[in-house]
C-alpha cells in the first residue's frame, strides 16, 4: 500500500474522469499532484457513454485520441420511435463536418476514458491512491490540512490545493461547507450494458418512448452490444434488487420488439438528479465535474462537462503555482464554468422533462410535435449546426470572461470562442496542418496572419523569449491562395494583419486587427496577469 508524502502542491480527490483529467493535465505542466480513490482500482460499470468533439481534441492535444478513436464506435444516426412507430431518424455521420475533425459523437464508455487517462498517469510516474479515503478537510490560511485514510492507517497531508472530483456526495464540497441545491427526478431508471440478438441496429441511437416511459439504446463498441437506459417500470418502484428480466417485459412493450438478451455485462437502478453547487471554490479548494453539478443524461454531456471543467482550471492554477500567473487568475474559473453548467442544467432538464412526461399533453408533445421538429429541422443546416455545436461543446465561449479582450473590426469570431478548427499549409514547412496542432503545446500560443516584415517577427520572437522565457509559442501565417479559407473565416480582408492570442485551453484569448507588442503586453501583463520576470 502506497504511503501519501506529508505535502502536495494539489491534492485530487477522485479518480473518475475528471479527476484523471485534472491529474493528467497537471502533469503537462511539470507539476506531480497527489490523487486519491476510496475504490479498490479502476471501475468497468460506468454511466457515461457518449465523448463529444471538444473531448476529442482535448485528447488529440494530449497525444492520445487515437486509442480513443480506436476503440470506441462512431453513432450513425439517432432514431425516434413512439409507441414502437418509428417517427424519425436523424442522421449524425459527418453531422459537424468542416468544424472540427471529429465531426459526430464517439460511443466511448466512461471505463474505457478513465483507463486512457490512466496511461497517461501512468507515463508520468504518477500513481493514483487507490482505496484511500478523504476523512476531514480543513483550511489552515493558505494551505489545506486533509486527513487521509488508508486501510486502518490515517495520514495528515497539507496541500497548496484541494481538487474536489469526487462526485455527487462530494466530501470536499460537504467538508467545505458548499451548498448543492437542486433535486431528484421522480421516478427510477435502470441500467445495462447487454449484448442482444440482431433486433436493433446496432450503428444508431434508438429512442423508444411510450405512455409508460421511455427507453434508449445505445451502442457499445462491440459488436450487437447496447447500453440500455429505461424507465424503470411502476410496479418495480419499490423493489429493492430488480433484475433485467423482471423489466424484460416492460422493455418489450416500450419497444414492441421480441428482444432476445444473450449476455448481461451490468445491470443497476438508480434515480437521476439535477444539482448544482452554488459555488465551485472556497479559498484553496476548487470543484469539478460531478462534485460541481450534476444533471440528466440528455445529450451525452455531463462526463465531457467534467472534462472541460478540469481542463479550464488546470492551465490556470498550474500557471499560479509555477509562478508564471498571479493567483487572480483562479477566480475566472467558477466565472467561466458556472455560467456554462447552469445553462445545461437548464437545457437538459427541460428535454429530459418532456421525454419522461407521463401527462396527457406530454404525450400529445412527443408522438405529434416533438419527430415533425426533429424531421424538418433537421433538413435545415442551421439547425443541424446549432444541434452540433451544443451537443459538441465547440460552441461554448468565454466572451464575457475577464480574461477575454477583442479589439479592432467586429467580427463574428470574437475573444472567448474556441479557436476555430482551420486547416492550413504552413508556408514555412511545406506541408499541410492545422490551427489547433499550432496550440498543441503546453502554454499559449500568440498567432499572427498577414503581411508582417521578417524583422518585425523576429522581433516579436525575442520579446516573447525574453519577457515570457518560453511560457507563450508562437506561430505566423502569411497570406497565400492556398490559406484563402483562414482568412476568410477569420475575416481577415486582404492586405491587413491580425493576431490572436490563444489560452492553453485552445480559446481565444485576445484578438486585434493591430499588431502592437505593447498592447499584447498590456493583455498578458494586466488581463491575464503574467508577472513580470
Amino acid at each position: 500500500m502506497l504511503k501519501p508524502p506529508q505535502h502536495t502542491s494539489v491534492l485530487i480527490v477522485g479518480a473518475g474522469p475528471s479527476g484523471l483529467m485534472m491529474a493528467a493535465q497537471l502533469l503537462r505542466y511539470g507539476i506531480q499532484p497527489v490523487i486519491i480513490d476510496s475504490k479498490p482500482g479502476p471501475t468497468s460499470q460506468s454511466k457515461a457513454l457518449a465523448v463529444q468533439a471538444r473531448s476529442l481534441e482535448m485528447y488529440r492535444q494530449m497525444g492520445m485520441v487515437e486509442k480513443a478513436l480506436e476503440e470506441g464506435k462512431k453513432a450513425k444516426g439517432l432514431a425516434y420511435y413512439k409507441e414502437g412507430e418509428h417517427l424519425a431518424e436523424l442522421d449524425l455521420d459527418q453531422i459537424g463536418d468542416q468544424q472540427t475533425l471529429y465531426p459526430y459523437i464517439l460511443l466511448y464508455p466512461q471505463s474505457k476514458n478513465e483507463r486512457l487517462l490512466l496511461n497517461f498517469l501512468t507515463q508520468a510516474a504518477c500513481p493514483v491512491y487507490w482505496q484511500t479515503s478523504l476523512v476531514s478537510l480543513r483550511q489552515l490560511g493558505a494551505k489545506s490540512q486533509a486527513r487521509l485514510q488508508i486501510a486502518d492507517q490515517t495520514y495528515q497531508i497539507t496541500c497548496d490545493y484541494v481538487i474536489g472530483a469526487d462526485g455527487a456526495h462530494s466530501m470536499v464540497r460537504k467538508q467545505m461547507g458548499m451548498h448543492f441545491s437542486g433535486d431528484t427526478y421522480k421516478h427510477k431508471f435502470f441500467l445495462a450494458d447487454v449484448k442482444l440478438r440482431s433486433v436493433i441496429d446496432d450503428q444508431l441511437i434508438s429512442l423508444y418512448i411510450d405512455k409508460r416511459g421511455f427507453a434508449g439504446f445505445f451502442p457499445l463498441p462491440e459488436t450487437d452490444s447496447f447500453r440500455i437506459v429505461a424507465s424503470l417500470p411502476d410496479e418495480l418502484e419499490n423493489d429493492e434488487s430488480p433484475t433485467l428480466d423482471a423489466v424484460l417485459p416492460a422493455l418489450k412493450s416500450v419497444t414492441k420488439k421480441d428482444l432476445q438478451v444473450e449476455k448481461v455485462n451490468w445491470f443497476t437502478t438508480y434515480k437521476l438528479h439535477h444539482r448544482m453547487a452554488t459555488q465551485f471554490n472556497e479559498g484553496n479548494c476548487f470543484l469539478v465535474g460531478d462534485a460541481a453539478h450534476i444533471h440528466s443524461p440528455v445529450g451525452g454531456q455531463g462526463m465531457n462537462t467534467g472534462l472541460q471543467d478540469a481542463y479550464n482550471l488546470a492551465w490556470k492554477l498550474a500557471a499560479v503555482i509555477n509562478g508564471q500567473i498571479v493567483p487572480n487568475i483562479l477566480d475566472s474559473y467558477a466565472e467561466e464554468r458556472m455560467p456554462v453548467a447552469k445553462q445545461l442544467l437548464n437545457t437538459t432538464d427541460r428535454v429530459f422533462n418532456v421525454v419522461t412526461s407521463r401527462t396527457w399533453f406530454g404525450n400529445i408533445l412527443k408522438k405529434y410535435v416533438v419527430p415533425r421538429v426533429l424531421k424538418f429541422g433537421w433538413e435545415k443546416e442551421g439547425t443541424r449546426n446549432f444541434f452540433f455545436k451544443r451537443a459538441s461543446q465547440i460552441g461554448i465561449s468565454y466572451r464575457d470572461s475577464k480574461l477575454s479582450l477583442s479589439l479592432g473590426r467586429p467580427t463574428e469570431i470574437k475573444a472567448g470562442d474556441r479557436l476555430p478548427y482551420l486547416e492550413i499549409f504552413d508556408e514555412k514547412k511545406k506541408t499541410k496542418t492545422d490551427l489547433h496542432s499550432w496550440c498543441a503545446k503546453p502554454g499559449f500560443t500568440l498567432l499572427t496572419f498577414g503581411h508582417v516584415q521578417e524583422s518585425f517577427l523576429f522581433t516579436i520572437a525575442k520579446w516573447l523569449t525574453q519577457d515570457y522565457n518560453g511560457a507563450i509559442n508562437f506561430f505566423h501565417l502569411p497570406y497565400s491562395p492556398a490559406n484563402q479559407k483562414v482568412f476568410d473565416v477569420l475575416q481577415i480582408p486582404e492586405g491587413t494583419r491580425k493576431v490572436v492570442i490563444v489560452r492553453p485551453d485552445m480559446h481565444i484569448g485576445y484578438l486585434n486587427d493591430l499588431i502592437d507588442i505593447g498592447m499584447m503586453n498590456n493583455y498578458l501583463r494586466n488581463v491575464v496577469g503574467f508577472k513580470t520576470p
